[in-house]
């Protein structure tokens, strides 16, 4: 913040950060020109399955059959996914297999998202379009992979041809039908989460770089009382982005959950 605050007052007035700014020299900066240097977001993406494998192994490492306080709050989360993600969309019969799976998900997106809300962190994996579309792509490759595995070559029939339409409305229906399953499906999983936390990121870097600006750089007592307004109106909007963040992780498991129940019961459509 302090960065962009001096380099408007460099300029002669304030500039507002730019969606550029939000992404961070790389690391290691091996063939960065194409992406694919490793960067802040990759570091912090391994530091979530490092953050959930070691608070879930530590939680559970007694197994009391009356549970401390992390314990309780480890099976609390377990449990969340398992009986709300897992059961309530699988259905009884099919949900077990899954549970790993999904419960992976929605630690790995929310971990990764709660980063943007932590100091010296303050980067949501998912505020940048490669992690969002890796996920996004993981989760379209299982359910493919799950309707095939089922249903064989009938699945491609099953999600792109309308149950009880009319045959002469079936090649403008079927060729939506593909898109929208195997092409848009996909983005808009992913654009979905990125768009939200990118959001989120952008007004807090907002809000605080201007209320900077205004206390050291601008002179007056005016400028010091309205950027400290703008500083504490900042708290709400930090924990309304907080609130986003959780939210935004449990909407894409759940639509993971809807779309392997999808390839599961394909036949039912």
């Amino acid at each position: 913040m302090q960065s962009l605050a001096h380099a408007a007052a460099d300029e002669g007035g304030f500039q507002a950060p730019t969606i550029s700014e939000t992404h961070l020299p790389e690391i290691f900066p091996w063939m960065a020109e194409w992406g694919t240097g490793f960067g802040k977001n990759m570091l912090m993406a391994l530091l979530a399955v490092f953050v959930i494998s070691w608070f879930f192994m530590w939680a559970i490492r007694k197994q009391a059959l009356v549970p401390s306080r992390t314990q309780y709050i480890a099976e609390s989360a377990y449990g969340f996914v398992r009986h709300t993600l897992g059961r309530d969309i699988l259905g009884e019969k099919h949900f077990k297999p899954w549970i790993p799976f999904l419960f992976t998900v929605f630690f790995f997106v929310l971990v990764n998202n709660l980063f943007g809300a932590v100091p010296g962190l303050q980067l949501p994996t998912f505020s940048h379009a490669g992690p969002a579309y890796a996920m996004a792509l993981i989760v379209w490759f299982a359910w493919v992979v799950l309707g095939f595995k089922l249903h064989g070559g009938k699945f491609l029939k099953l999600v792109t041809v309308p149950s009880g339409v009319p045959k002469f409305l079936l090649p403008l229906l079927v060729p939506i039908e593909f898109l929208s399953n195997f092409i848009i499906r996909p983005l808009t999983h992913s654009l979905r989460l990125m768009a939200v936390m990118l959001a989120g990121h952008i007004i807090v870097m907002l809000a605080g770089s201007g209320a900077e600006f205004l206390i050291t750089q601008q002179e007056g007592l005016g400028s010091t009382g309205l950027g400290v307004l703008i500083l504490v109106g900042s708290i709400p909007l930090y924990f309304l982005e907080l609130i986003m963040m959780v939210l935004q992780a449990f909407v894409f498991a759940l639509l993971t959950a809807i779309y392997i129940q999808g390839s599961i019961e394909a036949e039912a459509h």
